[in-house]
């Protein structure tokens, strides 16, 4: 299975990589949202994007929803890895699109119990 990690801080996206990584994924790494549309421009093949909330100029949240409005990758999916804690912006990712959510500071388990969530398979 494919996965795309969306995060701004070297250290989550070497965390996230080693976890999906650990579990049978094959993982890309984004560090902004621009360089993730350029990415899914060019590979209709991720099963599964992590973004984070809070990325330079182009948030986590319109990344998800402009992922969304592509009918290509309609059938991806996205979960919103961020230390937004609130339930109004839970809400409103989901609203936007996104089909999980984890809050930081998170561990593998928890990460691994949230793909099984969505569906995904595990190793």
């Amino acid at each position: 299975m494919r996965a795309l990690i969306i995060e701004d801080s070297r250290a989550m996206r070497s965390i996230l990589a080693g976890i999906l990584g650990d579990a049978g994924f094959d993982v890309t790494l984004a560090a902004n949202a621009e360089e993730a549309l350029e990415i899914l421009e060019d590979d209709l093949s991720f099963e599964l994007a992590l973004v984070d909330w809070n990325l330079p100029a182009l948030s986590g949240l319109d990344l998800v929803k402009a992922i969304r409005k592509r009918p290509n990758h309609r059938g991806i999916k996205l979960m919103m890895v961020t230390t937004e804690t609130q339930l109004g912006r839970v809400r409103e990712a989901l609203e936007a699109g996104a089909d999980e959510y984890i809050m930081k500071p998170f561990d593998r388990e928890m990460l691994l119990e949230k793909l099984v969530l969505l569906g995904i398979e595990v190793d």
